[in-house]
């Protein structure tokens, strides 16, 4: 329980950079600022500043606002015809296996840089590189890998294996590293110091840009110079849903997770509380079925998210809370990594352009400088204006229902929020039900379904870092998903 402020994120390191920004005088953003900074060494593989994301700020006095950095699709002035093929590996969960592409092909032009400068010079009490000074520290003395980090190095070790420069990197002597083992990367410590001392220019018109450009144009990449030069932040007002007596704030179009959540929610608003395992996957299958080349394609158009909502009737996440009412929820993904390191950077660039849930319509169908439609989604659940639970997720196509699963649990279950984040989770895919042991599923499989049991819980089921506010005592708890290697921090 905290007091004074509260930080849910996915690492006990992560989590303490954004308690200690609080113990600083920093609010809510600042904490999730800290803490994003130290997850780009303490959690490596996910995020980074090759990334994208988006961050869900909640000011006393104001309504949510959404800042929207995520990777856009590259490819000003670049000849599709020289473009690379996509490499496929394949990461094993241990009781489900799924598809991934990296390579050069895979690389979207990063948001992460652009995004927490202009958080922190909109919404920041302290000065960016006080927030930065521990993560860069970090970065050149080494992290000492955790049990659940050393599960995600060896997942995707297929990706890391995949480039010499990434070898290097992340299997010294020619191994995956593992639990108790230090992970340091000195040239990632000077881009952190370079990104908080004169801002992001360095990233998209500088000496960094030429870099990153350089090596992936030499891959056969479609990043370019004025891909780079092109990309801001924008704000964007969330999509709104009410859930029982409260209103959920979330990530807007063109983004799809969020508007998918609401959705979702709408349905189970309808229904009886507390919703039963069958209520959860048909809402899960309602909303997946939405997801038309109309709905895709609708995504990007002014006004799409009022005209959907009239027919209702890998990654990171850190969420914050303080005492002065800020809240601020933030995902960051860097897809599963392309492989590609930058010489020079630290500088490990996403793949997202090869995330086949990014493209149903098919690869290389976004034209230049389109968002893509993350299924990421910050969100902040209001009662009174005031917010009471904020969360968020990595997890891929599954962010949604863990968000699901998670509100549900803290709302029509009572749950806190430790219990409703640990709480074991399902999720409906392809006409497959999988779930981690501890749900009741004896009905669904006489019914015929198919149903695919986890052994334990899993990451497969996402990453959900949640923090609330107890309204009758202002007490502030949370809930580090276990899943993640996930940590809370008090104040």
């Amino acid at each position: 329980m905290a007091d004074r402020g509260i930080v849910a994120a996915g690492h006990p390191l992560t989590a303490e950079a954004g308690a200690r920004a609080l113990r600083a005088g920093g609010n809510a953003v600042d904490a999730a600022l800290a803490a994003m900074l130290t997850s780009f060494v303490a959690e490596p593989l996910l995020t980074g500043l090759g990334s994208g994301g988006y961050m869900m700020v909640a000011e006393p006095g104001h309504d949510p606002l959404l800042l929207d950095f995520f990777v856009e699709a590259p490819g000003r002035g670049f000849d599709p015809g020289g473009r690379a093929e996509l490499i496929a590996v394949e990461v094993s969960f241990g009781d489900a296996v799924q598809l991934f592409n990296v390579g050069a092909a895979s690389v979207g032009v990063p948001g992460t840089p652009a995004g927490l400068w202009e958080a922190a010079q909109r919404w920041g009490r302290l000065d960016l590189a006080e927030l930065a000074a521990p993560a860069a520290r970090l970065a050149r003395d080494g992290v000492e890998i955790t049990p659940e980090q050393a599960y995600v190095f060896h997942i995707l070790s297929p990706i890391t294996e995949s480039s010499e420069e990434a070898r290097e990197r992340f299997h010294p002597g020619g191994r995956v590293l593992g639990a108790g083992d230090r992970w340091s990367d000195p040239e990632l410590a000077v881009t952190i110091e370079q990104l908080a001392a004169e801002g992001p220019k360095s990233f998209y018109a500088g000496e960094i840009a030429g870099a990153l450009v350089a090596w992936v144009a030499a891959r056969g990449g479609a990043l370019t110079r004025e891909d780079l030069a092109a990309y801001a932040p924008v704000d964007r007002a969330p999509v709104r849903v009410r859930f029982r007596d409260r209103e959920v704030a979330t990530n807007p179009p063109p983004s799809a997770g969020g508007i998918l959540l609401a959705h979702m929610l709408a349905r189970l608003d309808r229904q009886p509380a507390p919703p039963d395992a069958a209520a959860l996957i048909e809402a899960m299958r309602r909303a997946h079925a939405e997801r038309t080349p109309e709905f895709l394609a609708g995504l990007a158009e002014p006004g799409f998210a009022e005209r959907f909502a009239s027919r209702l009737g890998s990654t990171t996440h850190i969420a914050a809370l303080d005492a002065d009412g800020w809240a601020c929820s933030v995902t960051c993904s860097n897809g599963e990594g392309s492989g590609l390191v930058v010489p020079g950077t630290g500088v490990h660039l996403n793949n997202v352009m090869g995330e086949e849930d990014l493209s149903p319509l098919g690869y290389f169908t976004h034209p230049p400088g389109r968002r893509l439609p993350s299924m990421m989604a910050p969100t902040v659940v209001s009662a009174g204006g005031v917010p009471q639970l904020v969360l968020g997720s990595a997890g891929s196509n599954r962010i949604r229902s863990a968000l699901l699963q998670v509100i549900v649990n803290a709302i029509d279950l009572g749950m806190d929020a430790g219990e409703a984040v640990q709480a074991p989770r399902l999720h409906d895919e392809e006409g497959t039900i999988y779930a981690e042991p501890g749900i009741d599923l004896s009905a669904l499989e006489a019914a015929g379904e198919v149903v695919a049991r986890f052994r334990a819980r899993n990451l497969f089921f996402g990453g959900c870092q949640a923090v609330e506010l107890d309204p009758a005592t202002g007490a502030m708890s949370g809930g580090g998903d276990p899943r993640r290697g996930g940590a809370v921090a008090v104040v």
